[in-house]
């Protein structure tokens, strides 16, 4: 039932509405969650995961009959109006996402609970404080026998070079999944997502009223930064789908994978800018 919500032709049209969808799939994802595996001693841990795989199963509908949408257009539009008509199909992920990170962050501070978003809170000391992981993880609610990573001071440079290497490898299992799974690229984005919104929480204090500041600090370059792992998803499910097609025998399929590699290149050029405002601006204004 609800992947008749959304049209992609009508979202291309009023990208905006994929916001409120945003919103409703995460706020849906979180209250089964906890409906459902809260009382389970086991399943409760990896609350976490378990939410994103449900925003994944509402999102995925949309997000195929999109690509399936964009593959078709491949084959008929010019070069400069197809990247333009690529172009509303990433505004209207964008929207979603963005719903996303609203919703994932208002939940993480309403429930209260670090459990739900456990993996998540991981993933941000690691990246975050891999010096002192285990204080990292236990200061905000988290248990873990793990003993945590040792690593020196970095310079600037470093810095840069290890979040766009990471960035990079994001970008390409986004295409890898994309190409194998069809859709399958919206795992990586609503995991990424899940992830900036527990970030947001944590650099907000859990004060609901800090949030839009810690929502302009992560946005600032995580909006690049998540056009280039749609515009990768696109590419990859773009592939994927003209293989099933069995499209690769005909000049149709070149045409295609052309039009995918230029996708992918402009995806690492957003990268390597999205990584610059990370390191550079971003800690300045914030």
């Amino acid at each position: 039932m609800l992947e008749m919500i959304l049209s992609p032709g009508r979202s291309e049209r009023r990208p905006w509405e994929l916001f409120f969808v945003g919103v409703f799939y995460a706020s849906l994802s979180v209250i089964m969650v906890n409906w459902i595996f809260a009382a389970d001693p086991v399943l409760s841990r990896y609350s976490g995961i378990l939410i994103v795989t449900f925003a994944v199963m509402f999102s995925m509908p949309y997000v195929y009959y999109t690509i399936r949408m964009e593959e078709n257009k491949s084959a008929t539009l010019k070069e400069f109006r197809l990247l333009t008509e690529h172009g509303k199909a990433i505004n209207a992920f964008l929207w979603l996402f963005i719903g996303f990170i609203i919703a994932f962050s208002f939940w993480f501070i309403v429930l209260g609970s670090p459990d739900n978003f456990r993996a998540q809170i991981e993933t941000y000391c690691s990246i975050n404080n891999p010096q002192n992981y285990q204080s990292c993880v236990s200061e905000h609610g988290i248990s873990s026998g793990t003993t945590g990573f040792v690593t020196g001071s970095v310079s600037t440079g470093s810095l840069f070079g290890g979040i766009f290497t990471n960035n990079l490898y994001v970008l390409i299992f986004a295409v890898v999944f994309s190409v194998i799974f069809g859709a399958g690229g919206i795992f990586i984005l609503t995991w990424n997502a899940t992830v900036i919104s527990a970030a947001m929480v944590i650099f907000a204090k859990s004060n609901i009223y800090s949030l839009p500041l810690s929502l302009g600090r992560y946005m600032i370059h995580g909006i690049p930064e998540i056009a280039a792992y749609f515009i990768g998803t696109l590419a990859g499910g773009i592939i994927g789908l003209s293989i099933v097609r069995k499209e690769f025998k005909t000049e149709r399929f070149w045409d295609i994978l052309y039009d995918s590699v230029i996708l992918i290149v402009i995806a690492i050029v957003i990268l390597l800018f999205a990584g610059i405002i990370e390191v550079f601006l971003t800690p300045r204004l914030f």
